[in-house]
């Protein structure tokens, strides 16, 4: 397991400690957390029990940062950081724990900066990987509780059924568009993720935010709910969401709740649980490499050696035309796929047609469409995303 160096940013020696309730609290720490110190459901107390706890957040991106830096700001002892991706400009509008001039650079170093500069007395284990089966334990293991930033059901499914099996508190967020939701799973008594979500849906109906895009702000909400969460379960204060789905409506500025009861026949978390070790998730999911091509796509590795043997293709491009303007495949025609219905015509019958978009589900709508009009065609596997991983690492990523 790959664990870089604690960051505590301590430059300087600090002040003498003065005495808080039945605690030892710096000087700075006293003034820091005055406000906590002031409240009686806290006070020093609570705020030792904060200092000592140590939560782990799945992701440094859109909820990962309202959390870290909530988390961080509260005085939460240890904060653990799982991710593995690089900052991107297009991050900027909704992942707050990074600036511009963090571009390009490793999201764990610019997140593990932000908090120390915030405060300096939280310590912060980053683990530069991405999570999977064969790690998860080992990275959730040392930690009180998990809390979920991922954009993803496969990471959603396994960090469920990792806490569950390790007895581990997950909190839970996802957002899409203008909408959210929060919940408290794995808690004794209380529901998992698979309780609410048994299975997973199809891989190729599910559009990510990238596709159908989310409001800067949204992440915002939902991860100071999931912030609020973890802290009160530290306190032990309140009432919890165990057992409750809260739904945001961030249009309608609702707010409105389901139960979720514990399923008995569970595979996880039930009367008799059959799932007692870590599975792939990704083909559990059907998304991802094990999943394999489906029967109308095509890898992007297949296409770019095709293009290379001069096989005459016609590339449609589905998306909008911002998304046209950041980056494209050379020779591609743009049919927006709003669109495609009233623009057959522009299309050559005899050609097979690759149809793309972003990440693949677009044109993979737009490769049944094709077919169902009386022409031959696919959707690249992945889209632009993919090519730009596997086959051309300059093209623009958003």
């Amino acid at each position: 397991m790959n664990t870089a160096a604690t960051h505590r940013g301590e430059d300087a020696p600090p002040p003498p400690p003065v005495r808080s309730g039945n605690d030892d609290w710096s000087h700075d720490e006293c003034v820091r957390y005055a406000r906590h110190f002031t409240l009686p459901e806290v006070g020093a107390e609570g705020q030792g029990r904060l200092r000592s706890s140590k939560v782990l957040i799945v992701g440094a991106g859109g909820l990962g940062s309202p959390v870290a830096l909530y988390l961080a700001a509260a005085g939460v002892g240890t904060l653990g950081l799982v991710d593995f991706d690089t900052v991107d400009l297009s991050n900027l509008q909704r992942q707050i724990l990074h600036g511009s001039a963090a571009v390009g650079t490793s999201k764990l170093e610019s997140a593990a900066a932000r908090i120390a500069d915030l405060n300096p007395h939280v310590a912060v284990q980053c683990f530069p990987e991405r999570l999977t089966s064969d790690n998860a334990f080992d990275i959730l293991r040392s930690f009180d509780i998990v809390v979920d930033g991922s954009d993803n059901f496969p990471t959603r499914y396994l960090i469920n059924d990792a806490c569950v099996l390790l007895g581990k508190p997950y909190v839970y967020g996802a957002i899409f568009r203008f909408e959210g939701q929060a919940s408290l799973f794995a808690v004794d008594g209380g529901p998992c993720y698979r309780c609410l979500y048994a299975e997973p849906p199809p891989a190729d109906l599910v559009p990510t935010c990238a596709e159908g895009g989310v409001l800067g702000v949204l992440p915002g909400i939902i991860g100071s709910i999931q912030a609020l969460e973890t802290i009160k379960w530290i306190l032990r204060l309140g009432n919890s969401l165990v057992g409750r789905l809260l739904l945001f409506d961030g249009l309608a500025m609702k707010l409105r709740e389901l139960t979720v009861r514990k399923d008995p026949a569970c595979p996880v978390c039930g009367d008799h649980p059959t799932v007692r070790e870590l599975l792939d998730y990704e083909a559990f999911c059907g998304v991802g490499a094990e999943a394999g091509i489906g029967p109308m796509e095509v890898a992007v590795a297949t296409l770019d050696k095709q293009l290379g043997q001069g096989m005459t293709l016609q590339l449609v491009d589905v998306r909008e035309r911002y998304e046209w303007d950041i980056c494209r495949l050379p020779g591609a025609r743009h049919i927006p796929l709003g669109q495609l219905h009233a623009r057959l015509g522009e299309l050559d019958s005899g050609l097979p047609i690759i149809a793309y978009c972003h990440t693949g589900v677009r044109s993979l709508r737009a490769a049944q469409i094709l077919v169902g009009a009386g022409y031959r065609s696919l959707s690249l596997a992945g889209g632009v995303e993919a090519w730009a991983r596997e086959i051309d690492p300059t093209m623009a990523r958003y």
